[in-house]
This record gives C-alpha cells, structure tokens and sequence, in this order.
C-alpha cells in the first residue's frame, strides 16, 4: 500500500501563491511539486479561505459564511419537520372527529344538547 504524503500549510501557501502570481502554469507546477492538478485547485479554494495562516480573500470569505448558512438552514428545516408532526397529526385526529360527529348528526342521531344518544332496546324489566 502507498503512503500518503502530507504537506505543510506553509508549502501549501507558497506553491499557491506561485499559482496566483502567474510566475508558473498550473501544469508545470503539478509537475514540478508531483501533485494533481485536482489538488492545486482544492489548496486554491482552501487557500481562498485563509486556511493556510493567511487572510481569507473576500469572495472566499463570503463563500465560507454562505455555507455555514445553507447548513443552519438545512438544520432548522428538520428541526421545523420533526416540530410540525405532532401538530399535523393532532390536526388529522380533529378532523377526523369533526367528520364523525357531522355523520351522527346526520343520521339523527343527535340529541339537543350536541351527546348523542341510543336507545336502550331488548326485554328488560323495569322496576
């Protein structure tokens, strides 16, 4: 198996800024340092970030507080979810109550103070 190679923030900053400054092309860079243009261009965004002992550029740092925002709104969104379960069931109980009783008040079956009533049927004594 390969060892992975790891690299410093330092090495990571300069070879990007020999990158920004347009002293070398992407290709000879990759080539010269035996990385992948892939990885060049994820140092660059890290880089953008200020993830490398460096000031995070503008456009980086707005790129940055955008997804910690998309995050807390994915978060909040499921929180809301799991919230409004409760509430949607408790509305579909009610519902279904309401329809019931509409069913027993039009079938006559309703008395005038709102209960229902039945009959008591069969031979019973009464005394």
């Amino acid at each position: 198996m390969r060892n992975q190679r790891s690299f410093s923030a330092e090495f990571k900053r300069q070879v990007i800024e020999e990158l920004i400054s347009g002293e070398s092309r992407p290709g000879q860079i990759c080539r010269r340092h035996n990385i992948s243009a892939s990885l060049l261009y994820h140092w660059k965004k890290q880089y953008g970030l200020g993830r490398f002992n460096n000031e995070p550029t503008a456009e980086g740092a707005l790129t940055d507080r955008i997804e910690k925002l998309e995050r807390l709104v994915g978060r909040l969104t499921l929180e809301n979810e799991f919230l409004l379960v409760p509430v949607r069931v408790q509305v579909q109980v009610k519902k279904g109550l309401q329809s019931s009783l509409i069913q027993h008040q039009r079938n006559g079956k309703s008395s005038a103070n709102g209960s229902t009533s039945s009959a008591v049927s069969g031979g019973g004594a009464v005394s």
